[in-house]
């Protein structure tokens, strides 16, 4: 299976998670705009990014005739559930400029926990995932 596209679009998520990183140590008061911009920016790429897994990628893996890496992609999914959850939670909060600029630390912290979990996970499947499917 060609992963291209995913893995295109993890490096373009992890660039958008490391200039939000950047942003916010420059100060989230003064770049909320920017923030805001870059956030709904990542929103996009993320939601486009699990839509065609859970519709394509997932569902591909899970009818794989090696039951391995079919439990792997029903575990890969489910997993992704409660990370996606709190992503699209995390952009809808923080989207808004006023948030930003109400709650420096607030989106601080909610940054740090959340877009975290995001990175992991990418990483996890560069490293786990993608290669095992690759093999299909």
């Amino acid at each position: 299976m060609d992963l291209n596209r995913f893995k295109a679009e993890h490096d373009e998520i992890i660039n958008g998670i490391n200039d939000l990183r950047n942003l916010s140590h420059a100060g989230v008061v003064g770049n909320a705009a920017e923030i805001a911009q870059r956030l709904t920016e990542l929103n996009a790429v993320v939601t486009r990014h699990l839509a065609v897994e859970d519709r394509i990628l997932y569902p591909a893996v899970q009818n794989s005739p090696n039951p391995g890496l079919a439990n792997m992609g029903k575990a890969y999914q489910e997993e992704m559930t409660g990370i996606a959850n709190a992503y699209i939670a995390f952009g809808r909060r923080w989207s808004a400029i006023a948030s930003l600029q109400d709650d420096p630390e607030g989106f601080r912290q909610a940054a740090n926990t959340v877009l975290r979990m995001v990175y992991e996970r990418l990483q996890k499947e560069n490293r786990e995932f993608y290669p095992a499917v690759e093999l299909m």
